[in-house]
Formats: C-alpha cells, sequence, structure tokens
C-alpha cells in the first residue's frame, strides 16, 4: 500500500485509496484508442491527486509531440486542447490542488522539451487557467461544489486557427443528457432544459448555461 494511501485516517474518513500505476494502465489500455485521440474528453469524478487523468494527459502529449514538435505554434495549440479536454472532481482541497499542479507540471515539462525551450508564457498561463476551470474540489455525488454550488464545467472546443470556442455546462444536466440520436432525454432533467443534437458525441446534451465569443486560447483567462 506505499504510495497508495496519505493517512490511516484519510481512509477511514474518505476511504481514499490511490490506485498504483500498473492498475491505472491496465484499465487505461482497454480505452487505448480514445486515450491517444486528443480531443477525446476524460472525467474521473474521485481523481484523487490525478493518477489516471495524468496518465491520459502523458498519452495525449506524446501524440501532439509526435506530430506537432517541429512547429511550436501547432505543438502548443494541440497541447492546449489535450489538457482542456480532461476532467476531474475531488472532494479533498488538497488532492485537488496538488492535482492541478501535477498536470500541469507534466504539460509544461513535456512542451519545454517538445520545442525546446521556445514555451510561450501565454500558452502556460492559459493551461494553468484551464485546469482551474477543469480539475474542481466537489462532490461527485451530489454534484455540488466545495461552495455548493452546482459543478459546471467548461467545453473547450477549437474553432478555426488559434480560436478556442468556451461553452459552460452543468454536470447535474451533462449526466442526464447523453441520450442517443433518436432517443428521448431523461424524464429527470429539468422541465425547461433546452436539448440539442452534439455531432461529436453523436448524442442529445443539454444546452449551454453560458457560452463565450471565440477567443485565442493564450487570451481565454481574460474573458472567463
Amino acid at each position: 500500500m506505499a504510495g497508495q494511501v496519505k493517512s490511516r485516517q484519510r481512509v477511514t474518513d474518505f476511504g481514499e485509496v490511490f490506485t498504483n500505476e500498473r492498475e491505472v494502465n491496465a484499465m487505461l489500455d482497454l480505452v487505448k484508442q480514445e486515450t491517444e485521440r486528443i480531443e477525446s474528453r476524460f472525467l474521473e469524478p474521485a481523481c484523487g491527486n490525478g493518477n489516471f487523468i495524468a496518465e491520459v494527459l502523458r498519452r495525449k502529449l506524446a501524440v501532439v509531440r509526435s506530430r506537432y514538435r517541429r512547429s511550436p505554434g501547432e505543438y502548443q495549440r494541440y497541447a492546449f486542447l489535450a489538457v482542456s479536454s480532461i476532467y476531474g472532481v475531488e472532494i479533498q482541497p488538497d488532492n485537488a490542488q496538488e492535482c492541478r499542479e501535477r498536470l500541469y507540471d507534466i504539460v509544461e515539462k513535456d512542451a519545454r522539451s517538445a520545442i525546446k525551450g521556445a514555451v510561450e508564457l501565454a500558452f502556460l498561463d492559459a493551461v494553468r487557467y484551464a485546469l482551474e476551470k477543469n480539475i474542481l474540489c466537489g462532490d461527485a455525488l451530489t454534484l455540488k461544489d466545495a461552495n455548493g454550488e452546482p459543478i459546471t464545467f467548461a467545453e473547450w472546443s477549437l474553432v478555426t486557427g488559434d480560436l478556442v470556442k468556451r461553452r459552460d455546462f452543468l454536470l447535474s444536466e451533462l449526466l442526464e443528457g447523453n441520450v442517443e440520436k433518436g432517443g428521448q432525454a431523461s424524464l429527470f432533467g429539468e422541465a425547461n432544459a433546452l436539448w440539442e443534437f452534439d455531432e461529436e458525441t453523436q448524442a442529445y446534451i443539454p444546452a449551454a448555461i453560458r457560452e463565450y465569443p471565440p477567443t485565442d486560447y493564450r487570451e481565454v483567462s481574460r474573458v472567463g
């Protein structure tokens, strides 16, 4: 159990046991193709300090590096897309912060290695901002964040060039959604919820609660 627990008390109070690297890789290998798709979205509802999503990020960045390392601009654009496609909820504040820092360090180290140190500070700031929005302290069972508010996640999508589109969704409505094309939305969703068909997932999802104009991905923190 070495490295899998922080303290016996936390195991007792929260059932906190971290999955070791061997199990993480074995499980992710079951969906290997998705872990290597840059834009494929992953949500870990009890992410701890990030064992699963850190490995997903490493796999995505390996693809980004192999395709775009000769172009710093393209590398940074797609590295941002990779990190912004990863989401986590964690009930322990220290774990959530540790997870954010861990993912940020992975991106920074990979970027400096891949493009020989020519890394834009604006890119790193955008990565940190996306992680603040995507890795949240909260309870995935109650769907509330640490402040007792409904968990809201930002969806980030490249539009054209360096422009990214951000749309915010309530996690509760996303979980009620995801109805296959031609199917029926959950009767337990909000009565006045608007649903739209998402071409990427081929499913009906709730309409966004907030949308932002297309923005250079390096400037997302200024319009959020």
